[in-house]
Parts: C-alpha cells; structure tokens; sequence
C-alpha cells in the first residue's frame, strides 16, 4: 500500500475505528460485561480535596523532571483532580492489594520518556502504601531500570525506547528499522506489558534521533511521519502476535498522550500550558482526536492477541493544566508534553488498575 494510500484509508477509518476497537478488543482482553457497560475513558475531571495521592517529598523515585513541587510551581489546583467516568466509579488505588495481587510477578513499561513519567508515577503510588517496605532499585545501561519491592517479589521495571523498533548504529549512521524489534528479546517473561510510542516520531532536525529509516534493507531520508508510525507499530504487532503468550502475559498500550503548545487546541489561540491553571471543561475538546491515535486504532484493531488500549488521549486533553512548564529540574525550556508527579499519570495508573480488577 502507498503512503498516499495509506492516508487516505486512515482519513476515512478516523471516524469509527476508535470506539470500534475499544468495544472490541477491550471485551476480549477483560471477559467481561463491565467492559460494555462502563468506559473508563469517558468522563469528567472533578475537584477532590483528598487528593494529591501521595507527597512526592515522601517518594524516593521521583524524577526531577516532573517534580513540579520541588521546583516551585505556585499553584496547587492541578494537584487536585479526579477523573469521574459517565458510567462508574473508579475503585481508589490500594498499593497493598496491588503489591499482593502481583507478587512474585513481573511489570515492564516499554517505551519513551512517557512511559517513564508512567512507571515513577506507579512506583511512587505503591510506596506512599508501604513506606517502609524493602526495595532495591537497579539500572543497566541507558535503557533498563528495575524496582523491586523484595518483600513482595515484585520487579517492576522500565525499558526505554524512543520508538519500540529499532534504533542502531550502522556504518556511522543512526539507522531507525522500521521492520525491526531485536531489542523485544528483552521484554519476554513478562506478566505485564504496558508500551508506548508516538512522542519521537514527531522530532526533526536536531531532536531527531535518527539519520535514516530503513525497511526491507532500503534507506530513507524521511517519509510521512504517520507512515512511518504506521509502519513501526505494525512491526510491533507483529511482535505481539508472535511471542506473546496471553494466558501468561497481560499487554496494554498507552495510548497517544498530547501536549499543548498552542492554545488553539482549545479556542484559547496564543495561549500555551504556561498560563493554564484549570483544566478544559468543555464536553468537547475543539482540537478532535489525534491522527496518531486513528493510526494506532488501525493497527490494533488487526492484532490477533489481546492488547488492552489505555485510551487516556481525550482525558489528558483536558489537562492543559497538568505540565511542568518551568517547574522542572532537568528540562530547558518550556514543557508541555511531560506532566507534573504527583499528577495525571497517576490518574493513568487507575484506570490500568481498574482494567486489570474489570
């Protein structure tokens, strides 16, 4: 199929592929009724004084990068959300349960620097439980961290990868292979996956990390960057389809998690997260749905295995208020695409919880 092709099918698929994979795939993953009749991903942002869910003073795996507190934010409001499903409530987390529910078991996030704001999130949520439970926490190389809470026998780990396929180093050349997933060896044995990909796509110029894509052993300067994640995921699926084990394995994808650069995503034009201190309460968000997560519905839609969408893409829409902006240790300059800690991937992290107790 042709890039242009490929488009255009994506184009018309955007408008019912979302909703069909969720009724779909989610009944299959989860065997059950509550899936139909309750969609965690559709709701409302509520005001709750009992939130924050822990105090990231307390949380020795905090990140600089999201340590809005620490880092002097002045407003506190964004602290105090919930997210309130049309259909349900959401039990409230219980790092207890979740620790004696996966013990012995092993949780990998798989995926980029919003896999890794997910991944603190978690770990913070399940200490602030048990403050003084025994923990080991070990990196090895640039890409894999475990956290292991001994008393329990639960690794949970982080494997960061800026795209899921490969990015190698060939002849001086920073090759990204579009049809590749060597790096995937690490992943087996898993009880659960949770990945994410889409925020590198994105990137050129200097941020880019690679200097060519290749596919079927042809180089590529550059191609649609759609396509291209098309391309990647599908390779993804494939990997999924081939090595996964359901009856042993659970698999979750994070879904699309936007940023907000420009206030016109939401009829606020020449605004950014920089002035937002309140959520977006509109019933609609004016921006609509990204054409990555059309592109990821497509892909998933043709897995063979159960793969759990996490579709938090429209609830974080809402979150223009959520950003570190200034208020980071390690990130220069203005941003809008990671999210404060305490804060909405913990919000993430209950909806994971809810799926897996559905």
């Amino acid at each position: 199929m042709g890039s242009s092709s490929l488009l255009l099918l994506v184009l018309n698929l955007s408008l019912y592929l979302p909703l069909f994979f969720y009724q779909i795939n989610a009944t299959s993953f989860l065997n059950s009724s509550k899936a139909t009749s309750c969609n965690l991903f559709k709701g409302k942002w509520v005001y709750d004084p009992s939130y924050p869910l822990y105090n990231p003073a307390s949380c020795p795996f905090i990140d600089p990068e999201f340590d809005c507190v620490k880092y002097g934010r002045p407003d506190k409001s964004y602290l105090k959300y919930r997210w309130q499903p049309f259909g349900c409530n959401v039990p409230r987390f219980n790092g207890q349960d979740f620790l004696q529910k996966w013990r012995g078991k092993k949780i990998m996030f798989v995926g980029d620097s919003l896999s890794f704001n997910m991944w603190i999130s978690l770990s913070c949520m399940i200490h602030s439980w048990v403050p003084n439970a025994k923990y080991t926490l070990v990196k090895t190389g640039n890409s894999l961290t475990d956290l292991t809470f001994l008393d329990y026998g639960l690794k949970l780990s982080i494997y960061r990868t800026t795209t899921i396929v490969d990015l190698v180093n060939e002849n001086g050349n920073r090759l990204l292979k579009l049809d590749s997933i060597q790096q995937g060896n690490a992943w087996k044995g898993m009880d659960m996956l949770i990945f994410n990909s889409w925020h590198w796509w994105t990137h050129t110029g200097r941020d880019q990390p690679w200097d060519y894509m290749e596919e079927g052993g042809k180089l590529y300067k550059d191609m649609n960057r759609l396509v291209a994640y098309y391309k990647g995921m599908t390779t993804w699926s494939r990997w999924v389809n081939r090595f996964v084990d359901p009856s042993k394995t659970k698999v979750f994808f994070q879904g699309i998690s936007p940023v907000h650069y420009e206030g016109k995503d939401w009829n606020e034009p020449g605004n950014s997260c920089k002035s937002e201190t309140q959520p977006f309460f509109g019933l609609r968000y004016p921006a609509g749905t990204p054409m990555a997560s059309v592109v990821l519905n497509k892909v998933m839609a043709r897995l063979k295995k159960p793969v759990y969408l996490l579709d938090i893409t429209t609830l974080s829409q809402y979150r223009k208020d959520a950003h570190p902006v200034y208020y980071s240790g390690n990130h220069i300059g203005l941003d809008c695409s990671h999210w404060c800690l305490p804060g909405l991937p913990d919000t993430w992290n209950i909806l994971l919880n809810a799926a897996l107790s559905g």
